[in-house]
């Protein structure tokens, strides 16, 4: 499969180590932008403010399957008129669109492998993108959980600050140690 990466970052960058591991031919671009137009699939990974003009400096997204992995917290509202990124990206793209891979703590990549059980990851669209988001989420090491239609994205990237406060509170690292994959 053919994937455009927007964001270089932990999250975009994790995930595109991913999949070229299992073969799949990846592009990442940054913040200059560039072309999408050869993709099958792009993966938004950048901060949920930054959905604009990450979208503006890329040309050929005109119906491509888009997962955007972007996050809402703190005062960080989706654009104008929708009530998520996720809807945002639809408009923008025409394509089929889930919100998708926005649950998962990057840093913990290296450890997802070596869990008893997979990791969900969460997501919500287009019926068209889930067969692409499975595939995607499996090789990646997580389990697609859908959560609902597109509308759900809303809901879905509420749960941003949840996890981030976990985060930063170091309760998810505590909850790791105290329960290693082989122990649970």
């Amino acid at each position: 499969m053919n994937i455009t990466v927007i964001g270089r970052g932990t999250l975009g960058g994790g995930l595109a180590d991913r999949w070229e591991r299992s073969e799949h031919y990846v592009t990442r671009l940054g913040r200059g932008g560039g072309d999408a137009g050869a993709s099958e699939v792009v993966l938004l990974a950048v901060p949920g403010d930054a959905v604009e003009a990450a979208l503006a400096s890329v040309v050929g997204l005109k119906g491509k399957t888009v997962l955007d992995a972007t996050n809402l917290y703190g005062d960080t509202r989706p654009p104008a008129g929708f009530a998520s990124n996720a809807e945002y990206v639809r408009s923008v793209t025409g394509g089929p669109t889930a919100k998708a891979f926005n649950a998962n703590f990057a840093s913990l990549f290296d450890r997802v492998l070596d869990a008893r059980v997979w990791p969900s990851n969460l997501w919500s669209g287009d019926d068209e993108a889930k067969d692409v988001v499975e595939r995607l989420s499996h090789e990646a090491g997580y389990e697609a959980v859908r959560l609902g239609q597109l509308t759900a994205a809303s809901t879905q990237e509420s749960l941003a600050g949840v996890l981030f406060g976990i985060a930063q509170s170091g309760l998810g690292e505590f909850v790791y140690r105290m329960a290693p994959p082989e122990k649970l």
